[in-house]
């Protein structure tokens, strides 16, 4: 028999739930433990990259209020993060966000809810993929000190080719399993973070010393989101820090592989949200403390460095020799994040095909390495396309689909959240805990993330947003944010001729609040 077929049909019960369709798919179980699930959750998200990228640009819209606003995004993804644990106490499936939308509000909405994740994955692949290209050939250029060396990030061929390297190796780590991602994770993500402490210590000293011009005292006031001088500069702000959080839901993917399945991966979410959060303020107060948020010198809005402030700060700050150590630090978050960030997309496809709500093939699981292998190599030849496509293609365009990636975020996050308040309905009155943790930081998690998918939609519309391109007058990220997600729909209706059994409801139940049992 092999593992699809031996896998638990509907009506099975499954921890004293009643599994509406919930089915084992033949996963490696017990690869990872807590400390490995959490590392999984930081890598993903990549901080050291973010920062890089999102410091100059928070700073040039929010000025001194970038630590209050990385405090204001850390507030939703923390609620948030409690929806997915509590949905992943009921049912840890690797499907994450689209089953456990599916056992709320049906098929429809739990297939748009995978879709948006699916997609959201596959741009920020491509993205760290060209990212960590990039910084190959800054980092071969500064040890080698040979400019023309840095220059070949500039020819687009020689760029292509590094980057479908890196995608490669990255789905080869992936495809051989939990056990071999642990390992590399291990080294890469402690060597950031370990640069990134470094980093912090030498910024504090040199505002100590008063070593810039730019450099400002600190205060309190900085972690005061009310004193940003707009809501319009907040709003944009708050979305670039959303963006910075996003990925730490990578280790509930992986919950059918962890030890402890009901449990260990909402602690190691948590335990992700904290150093995350932990590390962008310590960063963020240190950088602003050493050299300012202005838009003069070394100052972090200045636009001339604000979309690379590492590659500005490694020298002054670190010195020639730690500073090459921080360009190191940017190409390990990257890479690592791109190799761990196949975890999710892999794992939800698989469930979705496990659920016939994808074609059967995707539920293919290696044999040797108990990994959704297809799924894991169709998802690498998906990223290198699409990032080969757009880059000969336009450039402009490949931003604004990077731009239009927040809406994904946002969406997916949402609908996750509003499904753990509805699928425990029926629970809230239980107990304080549960009103808390089941209803009502979900729900008020769910609007916030709300609220920034409709501004962000907003703003999308003016051509001005992103890279200023438009098509018949309407910014071009609002066309590709709302072309991919009408995309899912047409895609869905596809698939809701081929497999009516799922749409039906026949497959994966809607959970009614009746057979929900306490633990």
């Amino acid at each position: 028999m092999t593992q699809l077929e031996s896998r638990p049909q509907v009506g099975d019960t499954v921890r004293g739930r009643s599994d509406g369709g919930v089915r084992t798919k033949g996963l490696g179980g017990n690869s990872v433990g807590l400390l490995g699930s959490a590392v999984i959750g930081v890598s993903t998200v990549a901080p050291v990259y973010c920062l890089t990228s999102t410091l100059g640009s928070t700073a040039g819209e929010v000025g001194l209020q970038m630590p209050a606003v990385f405090l204001a995004g850390f507030l939703p993804m923390l609620l948030v993060a409690f929806a997915y644990r509590e949905l992943n106490r009921a049912m840890p499936d690797c499907g994450t966000s689209f089953t456990w939308t599916v056992k709320a509000f049906g098929p429809r909405v739990g297939w748009m809810c995978g879709w948006g994740l699916v997609i959201a994955t596959v741009i920020v692949l491509s993205n760290l993929a060209g990212v960590a290209t990039s910084y190959f050939w800054l980092l071969a250029g500064e040890i080698s000190g040979s400019e023309s060396v840095a220059a070949l990030d500039s020819n687009k061929a020689v760029h292509i080719l590094t980057c479908l390297t890196l995608i490669a190796a990255a789905t080869a780590i992936s495809y051989r399993g939990m056990t071999a991602t642990k390992g590399v994770q291990y080294a890469l993500v402690g060597l950031q973070l370990l640069v990134l402490a470094v980093f912090v210590v030498m910024a504090l000293q040199k505002a100590g010393s008063g070593a810039f011009d730019t450099g400002v005292d600190f205060s309190w006031s900085w972690m005061n989101p009310f004193a940003v001088q707009s809501f319009a500069a907040f709003t944009a702000g708050l979305s670039l820090s959303i963006f910075m959080y996003w990925g730490w839901d990578a280790c509930l993917s992986t919950n059918e592989e962890t030890t402890g399945s009901a449990k260990t991966p909402g602690r190691a979410a948590l335990i992700a949200m904290v150093v995350l959060v932990g590390s962008y303020l310590a960063t963020g107060v240190a950088a602003q403390m050493a050299v300012g948020s202005g838009d003069k010198g070394l100052g972090l809005a200045n636009p001339d460095t604000s979309d690379n402030v590492f590659a500005a700060l490694a020298g002054p700050v670190m010195g020639p020799v730690l500073g090459i150590a921080l360009f190191v630090a940017v190409l390990a978050s990257a890479a690592a994040s791109l190799q761990t960030t196949f975890i999710p997309v892999a794992r939800t496809v698989l469930a979705m095909s496990a659920y016939e709500a994808l074609p059967a093939s995707f539920a293919r699981v290696s044999p040797r390495f108990k990994t959704p292998g297809k799924a894991t190599v169709v998802a690498g030849l998906a990223t290198g396309a699409f990032y080969t496509v757009m880059t000969l293609v336009s450039e402009h365009v490949l931003v604004d689909t990077i731009y239009a990636l927040g809406l994904m975020i946002c969406f997916y996050y949402a609908l996750t959240a509003f499904a753990c308040a509805w699928y425990f309905r029926a629970e809230l009155r239980r107990s304080a805990r549960d009103f808390l943790f089941k209803g009502l930081f979900p729900v008020l998690g769910g609007i916030l993330l709300a609220a920034v998918f409709g501004k962000t939609l907003y703003d999308m519309w003016d051509p001005a947003y992103g890279s200023g391109s438009a098509v018949f007058g309407v910014g071009s990220v609002f066309v590709i944010g709302v072309g991919l997600l009408l995309l899912g729909v047409a895609v869905m209706g596809v698939m809701q001729r081929r497999s009516p059994a799922f749409f039906r409801g026949e497959v994966l139940t809607k959970e009614t609040p009746s057979l929900v049992v306490a633990d």
